[in-house]
């Protein structure tokens, strides 16, 4: 016989199953789907690592390539860094101020301009160097003596040795000669051979053309201090020199 009660309690009984069933289906998916999102986020950490990890050994690998480019130019140097020398850029931030035969040449305050040539440089006097006058031009050429870029090794090294020969160089170099030679003495015991080798050279050049006049100025110039550095530098050029 049917019974109402009974039957309200197996409905309930079969609503109550199906729920659980349905929010026991729901946990497993939101489980899965957490897994899923989870082992994606791994996977982009990964690949993440992975790339930053490369980049990080292509920089170390390029690092070190020109490094060893650089120590391989500096042991094996080029033909073309005789007429390349190091050189002074315009652009670039300066450590340092500029020196005072640097800020008198890029005022125009030296007469002569560089010209560069496929095989040698050379010196373009704005007038004829026989009608300079020699005071104070010489000097600031000799202080240039003390430079180590170009183009102020190459002026100041050029523009001394061609103002020497030019007439009457003898009668108006004689009366400079004693603020000359501090100024090659300065040179002479610079630390860079270059600059060494620029100041012996401009003496040579001077004596040459001031002859005896040189040697009452001999005794500030080759004092104990500074004629021990010139003999171990080149001790067979200086012997001559002397």
């Amino acid at each position: 016989m049917w019974n109402p009660r009974i039957w309200r309690a197996n409905c309930s009984l079969s609503l109550r199953s199906e729920g659980e069933t349905m929010q026991k289906s729901e946990c497993s998916g939101g489980t899965q789907l957490k897994s899923r999102v989870t082992g994606n986020d791994d996977q982009r950490t990964s690949s993440g690592t992975q790339i930053k990890h490369r980049n990080a050994v292509q920089r170390s690998k390029s690092s070190l390539s020109t490094s060893s480019l650089d120590s391989a130019r500096k042991l094996h140097p080029r033909p073309s860094d005789k007429l390349n020398p190091k050189t002074i850029n315009p652009f670039g931030e300066q450590s340092r101020a500029p020196s005072a035969f640097a800020a008198i040449y890029s005022k125009g305050g030296i007469p002569c301009r560089l010209v560069h040539g496929s095989v040698k440089h050379r010196l373009q006097w704005e007038c004829p160097p026989e009608s300079l006058s020699f005071d104070p031009l010489l000097i600031t050429l000799a202080e240039g003596l003390r430079e180590t870029k170009h183009p102020y090794t190459f002026v100041s090294k050029e523009g001394f040795r061609e103002l020497l020969l030019v007439k009457g160089a003898p009668e108006k170099a004689v009366p400079l000669l004693p603020r000359l030679i501090p100024v090659l003495k300065a040179a002479l015991v610079h630390s860079d051979d270059e600059v060494f080798e620029r100041g012996l050279n401009a003496l040579v050049q001077l004596s040459v053309v001031v002859g005896p006049s040189l040697n009452d100025h001999l005794k500030h110039l080759l004092t104990s201090g500074s004629l021990s550095i010139i003999k171990s530098k080149i001790p067979t050029y200086c012997s001559i020199c002397c």
